[in-house]
């Protein structure tokens, strides 16, 4: 490489253009990036299962990264994604603007069971590691700002998925089985048993076979567990 010619402001993964951020894509993280191993589980996953012109409801958006493969390596109609870390809301944008994506539907909005009042999120120096959790780590703490909820049955009748990718840290135990996903024909949510224990696993498991959903192994490995409809 010629030492004079002008660094990209892109890393590159799984064909897709990942902006540089001083604060998101550092250590680990773009090494995992680079690789193509960032969220290898559910990107195998849903190369499998997602086909062209499907509706996807992503909870958990992260860094625009998975809502970002689905538009343009499976081409879907539409992804609605929602994702409670309000710092990362611009990062998300700039990775759909990067790489043309335009059919994202972002919120920065947590869904719940039920109506509540808004819902208190920390913003640290470290942006991956802000949380609802203001007592990890309160120091490196630097605002915190009031997240909207919206009611899933409301985000459900709204968006009409046909796909649900699910990464919330937990929250998966309580908020899949308060939903109507009959209307799904794939199901890929990564669990999280160290925090939800055997009877959250066995919740979603649950809510999956009531919708009609039935757990897929070929799609599936380790945490990442993908359910499907007809197989």
């Amino acid at each position: 490489m010629d030492p004079a010619a002008p660094r990209s402001p892109f890393l590159r993964s799984r064909g897709l253009l990942i902006p540089k951020h001083p604060q998101i894509t550092t250590g680990r993280l773009r090494a995992a990036l680079r690789s193509d191993s960032y969220e290898r589980k559910e990107c195998d996953a849903v190369a499998r299962v997602v086909q062209e012109g499907d509706v996807v409801l992503e909870l958990g958006g992260g860094i625009g990264y998975m809502s970002t493969l689905l538009s343009v390596t499976r081409r879907v109609a539409r992804v609605t994604s929602y994702e409670a870390n309000p710092a990362l809301i611009p990062y998300i944008r700039s990775v759909h603007a990067a790489n043309g994506v335009t059919n994202v539907d972002l919120h920065n909005a947590l869904l719940s069971p039920e109506p509540g009042p808004p819902v208190a999120f920390h913003v640290r120096r470290n942006l991956l590691a802000s949380s609802m959790d203001r007592d990890s780590d309160p120091d490196s703490i630097t605002r915190t700002v009031q997240v909207p909820r919206q009611p899933l049955a409301e985000a459900l009748a709204q968006v009409c998925p046909t796909v649900l990718v699910c990464d919330i840290e937990g929250a998966e135990a309580d908020l899949l089985p308060a939903g109507d996903w009959s209307g799904l024909r794939v199901a890929v949510i990564e669990l999280h048993p160290q925090w939800i224990g055997q009877a959250g696993v066995q919740a979603v498991f649950d809510a999956m076979h009531r919708a009609g959903l039935s757990y897929y192994p070929k799609a599936s490995e380790a945490k990442v567990v993908t359910f499907r409809k007809g197989w």
